[in-house]
């Protein structure tokens, strides 16, 4: 197989915002709507495309893979599992997918390495910081599987750690609606979506942007985070060049430059 770590231009020739982001994804994009399947390749092969066009820009890109379509360690210890145990269970999840996106992201003509925090010397490396940075210099996607290692930390927690250990300038964070809003957009259709919002005013409104650890490893990091819909094909290229999608947090106001 051969792959092109070279940099090429985007379609329309527009400068990068960001030279180094972290993705984060839910496992859950990775299945077709109504399906029972956990994994769609189809989906996964739609998501690859996107990663290797903005790989083929220039962008150094890290992703950081959930495992919910498969396990969700919560949920199994609130119907009486040991949550370690159940927590351990949905970091394995999380290598499944994490192979799935690394075949199909390859298949695109972009090397990628998977690392991961919990050591199994056949299936990916071990996480080692200079060894991702040294990976994304050279062209190479890297994809976070296994959390942090730990039971009691979320997926969202490993993209607010990876983006701070490896430098990132974001985390663009793909979910299935455009952004955050005041209100649950689905129960109540006069929600207004926030296309700018600090931490501080997140936290004020009790918006759940992240999960409290990640948010706040965030804020201390003072690392922007752009929420948006995953299910649009152009939004990470929009998003990385600097163009408004779904909504930025951040610790400056909006009128700030």
């Amino acid at each position: 197989m051969r792959f092109d770590a070279g940099i090429l231009p985007m379609p329309d020739s527009t400068p990068l915002r960001y030279k180094r982001v972290v993705l984060k994804l839910s496992g859950e994009v990775l299945r077709e709507p109504g399906s029972r399947d956990s994994i769609s390749p189809e989906v996964v092969q739609a998501i690859a495309k996107q990663v290797a066009e903005v790989r083929k820009s220039g962008v150094q890109l890290a992703l950081v893979i959930g495992g919910g379509n498969i396990w969700r360690g919560l949920t199994a210890s609130h119907r009486g599992m040991n949550r370690t145990t159940a927590d351990y269970m949905g970091m394995l999840a999380t290598v499944i997918n994490g192979l799935a996106l690394m075949a199909a992201i390859e298949a695109q003509g972009v090397e990628v390495r998977v690392q991961t925090a919990i050591e199994m010397q056949n299936l990916a490396e071990p996480f080692i910081v200079r060894r991702a940075t040294r990976h994304l210099e050279l062209g190479r996607v890297v994809i976070f599987v296994a959390g942090t290692g730990n039971p009691f930390f979320s997926t969202d927690t490993t993209a607010a750690l990876r983006a701070a250990e490896i430098g990132a300038e974001v985390i663009l964070k793909a979910t299935k609606v455009d952004g955050i809003y005041d209100a649950d957009p689905v129960k109540n259709p006069e929600a207004t979506r926030f296309s700018h919002i600090t931490y501080t005013e997140a936290l004020s409104r009790r918006l759940q942007v992240m999960d409290s650890t990640a948010f706040s490893l965030c804020m201390d990091n003072k690392m922007p985070i752009i929420v948006f819909d995953m299910n649009k094909p152009d939004n990470i290229r929009l998003a990385i060049t600097g163009h408004p999608v779904g909504t930025l947090v951040s610790d400056k106001p909006e009128h700030a430059s």
